[in-house]
Formats: structure tokens, C-alpha cells, sequence
């Protein structure tokens, strides 16, 4: 039997990925009906931060020692990575999981433009063209002042800008910071924010069901950071990164299976053109950093 190659490994895991993130989602909103979110948000941040505390000791991933720097990188990170929770969980558990997902795939075309505007990074009149267009494709999703219209699809939007802000800062961090303790990190500071923050509120009793959701979608968000931060670092990027658009596919099953949903033909529309214009950058970037080879010449002997 041939042996896998890398990047078909790494497309693997990045399917994965995708599917551990989008079930961990579908779990997160099946709770919506019997728990108030910051109460769901505060109690997988217990067991993620667990389980992720674990894992760090049993890699030896766990590491403090970084400068100030990094320290302030990390704390602007886990503000992102709270206010990004907020708002999804919001959409998500006010919307069409499916819907909300289609709006996130917006991810690497945001990720990419803000790359060129902070950190000076080229993109050429095709990939900008290709990341205006695919922002049309998300307005078809969103449709501003449509009969129909949710402020929640907003929510999604914002919770777009500061993933795209927490990327930026990711890159920013030295290479002396291990991704575990950035990880960790984010957890615990989720776990403590909506721990905060679901004093305010009344909790509701936590049944059977809804903790085996809630214990489900904890081990499925580690998985997902996992599965992806394998994936990238075993394959090539502009092959393995398209694979995060299988996300929506799971969307669209589990929010037809789970809950009975299915996205109007504008929002698959939109859908369809942010995921072509994602995998057009991809390529225009694969084809950008493959090394040009000068033309053969005859040689005379």
C-alpha cells in the first residue's frame, strides 16, 4: 500500500478539524434551549481548561517564560478570543447554525486583507478583486434591510472582525511562545470572563443531556485546535488551508438533521461565492510562492 503523503494527511486532519469545530457548535446551540449561554460558556470553559491544563503536563507544552511583549500580545489575544465568543455564541444560538457558518467562511479572505492593511503583505489586484467579490457573497448571506433580515447576522460579522484580530496578534507572537500556552490561555480567560459574568444571571438546572452537550463540545474544541495545528504544519498551506471550507457542509447537515434548518437560495449563493473566492486566493497564493525556474536553454556540448 502507497504511503499517505503529506499533503493529503494534512488535508485529512484539516477535515477534521472542521468537523470537530462545527459539531462542537451544534452541541453549543442544542444547549441554547435549556441553558442561558454565558452559563454554557462558563461551564465548557471548566472542562476545557482541564482538559487542556492536562494535556499541557502530559506534552510538556506549558511554558511561561516570554517577554512583556508576548505577555501584552497574550492578553490582547484573549480579549479577541472573548468578545469573538460572544458574539458567535450570540448569532449561533439565535440562528441558522448553517447561516452563521456561511458568514465565518469569510475568515481567510478578512485574515488576508487585514494581512496587506497591518502587516504590509502583498496581494495583488486578483486576490483583492477575489476578496471584494467574496465579501458580496457575504452580503448575500447577511442581506442588510431584507424582510427577514437578523441583527444577529451582524453578531456573526463582528465575531469575524475579532477572529481576524486575534490571527494578527497570533502572527505577532515570537516563535519562543508555545501554542498550548496561548491556547490555555484563551480557555481560562473564557472560563473566567462568563464565569464573571454568569453571577448576573439566573442558572438553570444542568441535566443529563445537556452536560453530556456541553462535556462533548469540550473535548471536540481541543480536538479541533489539535487537528488543525497538525494539518498546517504537515502539509502545504495553500493545499491543506481550502479544506476549512468543509465546515459548511457540516453546517448544512447537522442544521438539517439537528435542527430541521436549511439556508434560503441567497444565503447558499453567497455561501458559494465566499468559499470560490477563499479557494481562488489559496491558489493565486500557491502560485505566487511556487519558485520560478528560468526557461531550458539548449546547450551545445
Amino acid at each position: 500500500m502507497a504511503a499517505m503523503s503529506d499533503n493529503l494527511r494534512g488535508s485529512m486532519l484539516m477535515a477534521a478539524s472542521m468537523a470537530s469545530f462545527t459539531i462542537n457548535d451544534a452541541c453549543m446551540k442544542a444547549t441554547s434551549d435549556e441553558l442561558p449561554m454565558f452559563q454554557a460558556l462558563f461551564l465548557r470553559g471548566v472542562s476545557t481548561s482541564l482538559l487542556m491544563l492536562v494535556l499541557a503536563w502530559m506534552l510538556g507544552g506549558l511554558s511561561l517564560r516570554f517577554s512583556s511583549r508576548d505577555w501584552m500580545l497574550i492578553l490582547m489575544r484573549n480579549v479577541t478570543e472573548i468578545g469573538a465568543a460572544y458574539f458567535f455564541l450570540s448569532a449561533l444560538f439565535n440562528m441558522p447554525l448553517a447561516n452563521a457558518s456561511a458568514i465565518m467562511q469569510a475568515l481567510p479572505l478578512s485574515v488576508t486583507l487585514a494581512g496587506a492593511v497591518f502587516m504590509g503583505e502583498v496581494v495583488g489586484w486578483r486576490r483583492l478583486s477575489a476578496i471584494m467579490f467574496g465579501f458580496i457573497g457575504v452580503m448575500l448571506i447577511v442581506r442588510p434591510g431584507a424582510e427577514g433580515f437578523s441583527v444577529y447576522s451582524l453578531y456573526a460579522l463582528v465575531a469575524v472582525t475579532l477572529v481576524t484580530a486575534r490571527d494578527i496578534i497570533s502572527r505577532k507572537l515570537s516563535a519562543l511562545v508555545p501554542s498550548m500556552t496561548v491556547a490555555l490561555f484563551n480557555a481560562v480567560s473564557v472560563m473566567v470572563f462568563f464565569g464573571l459574568a454568569s453571577i448576573f444571571i439566573d442558572w438553570a438546572p444542568l441535566s443529563g443531556k445537556a452536560a453530556a452537550q456541553l462535556g462533548l463540545a469540550s473535548v471536540l474544541i481541543i480536538g479541533g485546535y489539535l487537528f488543525s495545528v497538525s494539518a498546517m504544519r504537515v502539509g502545504e498551506i495553500a493545499v491543506v488551508a481550502p479544506f476549512r471550507y468543509t465546515s459548511l457542509l457540516w453546517a448544512l447537515l447537522l442544521g438539517f438533521v439537528v435542527f430541521g434548518d436549511w439556508p434560503e437560495p441567497l444565503t447558499l449563493l453567497g455561501a458559494g461565492i465566499v468559499v470560490a473566492t477563499g479557494v481562488y486566493t489559496f491558489y493565486r497564493e500557491r502560485r505566487l510562492r511556487r519558485p520560478q525556474f528560468p526557461p531550458k536553454t539548449l546547450r551545445i556540448r
